[in-house]
């Protein structure tokens, strides 16, 4: 592989090193788990067909395992300011100091909390022991949301957040014209790349196609070399696009902490090739 410059490469290996992983909520889930290392971050989703209940039993359990746990409290998952309060008591009773706050994939909410900014407004006033709330981000839009209303709702949750995690982006430009022009609008918080994993590759384009991952899917048609490798394998792993992020980790402007693994569940082969790409850059 073609690497980074010396000063790009030492960020790059940093966050890759320090990058974690989120999964979803299976009965098989938790044995995979014994391939990362002790003490490692693992963030938990909250699904709708599941709920929040499912996340906070797993994330009890990995705490417990000693894994620092980050739960997603799915927004429109929650039903009012009792059940929140019933959330956030069950969490202060665990080593858990880190939650991410989504709007959550449902068509409809549950209860009274529609979008992730209802949410954290509510959440901040009540007495918790969290010092890291992370929020979501769209590089590439969303489905049913502007440019501007996302602009708009990154200024105001960050008045209550500490930490932003994109949506899975295959184009570092378009990641790093995005940073860019966020950071231009005020939105300061640290972000952490949401980065794809080690996927099946059908796996990987029906998620694309959920979240809207529409200029992605775009560059794959403009770069059909890209695609064909996709179309010739069944696995998809991010090295390119992690060398081509490399300048803008390395570019302070661009405030990025980390990456925030997409695995889909297939911990053991993204471990594995995480492994396998920090040795390749010795």
């Amino acid at each position: 592989m073609t690497l980074p410059v010396p000063q790009e490469k030492e960020v790059l290996a940093y966050t890759v090193r320090e990058a974690y992983m989120e999964v979803f909520p299976t009965d098989t889930i938790e044995a995979k788990l014994d391939v990362l290392e002790p003490g490692s971050y693992v963030a938990v989703t909250c699904s709708p067909t599941k709920g929040v209940d499912v996340t906070l039993d797993m994330c009890e359990r990995l705490a417990l395992r000693g894994f620092k746990v980050v739960p997603h409290i799915a927004a429109k998952m929650v039903r009012d300011k009792a059940h929140l309060r019933e959330i956030i008591a069950h969490l202060n009773d665990l080593p858990i100091i880190s939650i991410f706050v989504p709007g959550g994939d449902a068509d409809q909410p549950i209860g009274d909390y529609d979008t992730a900014l209802s949410l954290l407004r509510d959440i901040a006033e009540l007495d918790h022991k969290f010092t890291e709330i992370g929020v979501a981000a769209h590089p590439e839009g969303h489905p049913v949301a502007s440019d501007e209303e996302l602009l708009k709702s990154l200024l105001q949750k960050q008045e209550l957040a500490n930490y932003l995690v994109t949506q899975m982006c295959f184009d570092a430009d378009v990641l790093g014209a995005w940073l860019h022009s966020i950071r231009q609008a005020g939105v300061h918080l640290p972000a952490w790349i949401g980065l794809p994993g080690v996927a099946d590759r059908g796996a990987l384009f029906k998620t694309s196609l959920r979240i809207g991952v529409g200029d992605s899917l775009r560059y794959l048609k403009r770069n059909p070399r890209v695609a064909a490798r996709l179309m010739l394998s069944n696995e998809y792993r991010p090295d390119e696009l992690l060398l081509d992020l490399a300048p803008y980790l390395a570019d302070r402007d661009c405030n990025i902490k980390g990456h925030h693994i997409y695995c889909f569940n297939q911990v053991e082969k993204t471990e594995h090739w995480r492994h396998a790409f920090l040795e390749g850059m010795n």
